[in-house]
């Protein structure tokens, strides 16, 4: 979701404004040890690779990630586990009960409550945007004037420019890192730019952020409601995911934050940007959440198949030819992991999420009856050294889940 290059070229001019900046923002206060009922139960580490799996864990805060946490669950039982740290300034221990951001996985969870949506009436995923958005937004934007569906938007075949690209878009969250963004904010950074390829929905696809803030600018018409609002009556509050919070609608927990952070310099040293703000709260970013709720989130879906019908999950996973990043795009789902293994079998449903300093990824790898939660804090969207250290190891945690017992 990050653009690292436009980045780094304003940090050569904007330094010292943006470490004055950056010392001013403490809107997300920094976290406590807490008492953490998962680490003191049995049962989520029954299953019989938690060893292995916490070794990963182990290896990989020893090569550089700050903190990790990751829950798998499968025919065999739990593992739950984490490494590193919290915070490493104030030396907090990382543990699966402290809140990260999951960054892209919002799109995972917007998504599904549009299905619901859809279920009850309120819209139809085939619905053309400008029955929902004005034309005074839509002239503006490039592709507008296509018969652009709520689907496309949700299966990124829109061809939107993509915002978080946008040059100008940075130069603003360096100039006021802590910054709320609103939809229309935003949506300037979008107006008369050039679409990323011309609407054709069959034969093209890319990944777009724009695509989730009209998104939530639909849910919000069609509702009536704030999309935050929506979020919370059709995932959260269902779920029980009572660590799950969207910032910047919600507040935050004063004490469970993991801060997040990433190289910015490339000098090997982290920098915390916990509360630096790429857009959070439109749609596309912002949820706040633990691995456990996230595993409620991805287990009721595709496991339980108590949040959705079959029906709307038959839409979700149907993904384009199209192959972006070694993954497929579906309805607000990808296929990923198509190439660690057996391409027929070794394949997972689920979402990644990648911000300026938090990574997670939520996964369901349905030939292996098997859930994949894990939450890093520290940005890897951008180009650093640790980047391809945070790839490898996600890998390696998904060819450990697929390998047979």
């Amino acid at each position: 979701m990050y653009n690292k290059s436009i980045f780094r070229t304003a940090i050569l001019f904007s330094v010292i404004l943006m470490m004055i900046q950056s010392c001013r923002q403490d809107e997300i206060k920094r976290p406590s040890e807490i008492n953490c009922p998962i680490m003191d139960n049995a049962d989520f580490t029954a299953n019989p690779k938690s060893d292995r799996f916490q070794a990963i864990l182990n290896s990989y805060v020893g090569k550089g990630l700050p903190g990790i946490t990751l829950l798998v669950k499968d025919d065999h039982g739990f593992y739950i586990g984490s490494a590193g740290m919290a915070d490493i300034k104030k030396g907090v221990k990382m543990q699966p009960c402290h809140i990260s951001k999951i960054a892209s996985i919002t799109k995972f969870m917007l998504g599904a409550a549009v299905f619901r949506l859809q279920e009850k009436g309120v819209l139809s995923l085939d619905d053309t945007i400008s029955k929902y958005i004005s034309s005074d937004i839509l002239s503006k934007i490039d592709n507008g004037d296509k018969p652009v569906t709520i689907r496309n938007l949700m299966n990124h075949t829109s061809g939107f420019y993509e915002l978080i690209k946008d040059e100008g878009f940075y130069l603003q969250v360096l100039n006021n890192p802590g910054r709320h963004w609103s939809q229309e904010d935003l949506l300037k950074y979008v107006y008369g730019k050039p679409a990323m390829f011309s609407f054709n929905p069959v034969d093209t696809a890319a990944y777009s952020n724009t695509n989730y803030t009209l998104l939530s600018m639909v849910v919000e018409k069609a509702t009536g409601k704030p999309h935050s609002q929506v979020m919370h009556e059709e995932v959260f509050e269902p779920l029980g995911m009572t660590d799950t919070y969207y910032f910047w609608h919600d507040d935050l927990p004063s004490d469970r934050i993991a801060q997040g952070y990433y190289d910015l310099y490339n000098n090997g040293n982290l920098e915390n940007l916990t509360n630096w703000n790429t857009g959070s709260g439109n749609g596309y970013g912002g949820v706040y959440s633990t691995v456990w709720d996230m595993y409620l989130f991805i287990n009721a879906l595709f496991v339980d198949k108590t949040l959705l019908t079959q029906a709307s999950l038959n839409q979700m996973l149907v993904f384009h030819k199209t192959i972006e990043s070694r993954k497929h795009l579906g309805v607000a789902c990808f296929k990923d992991f198509i190439d660690i293994g057996d391409p027929t079998k070794d394949y997972a449903w689920g979402h990644r999420g990648r911000d300026l300093s938090y990574s997670a990824d939520l996964f369901y790898f349905p030939e292996h009856h098997a859930i994949m939660s894990l939450i890093v804090n520290y940005g890897t969207d951008g180009d650093s050294p640790l980047r391809p250290v945070f790839k490898e190891m996600r890998d390696n945690i998904a060819k450990l889940i697929v390998e047979a017992y």
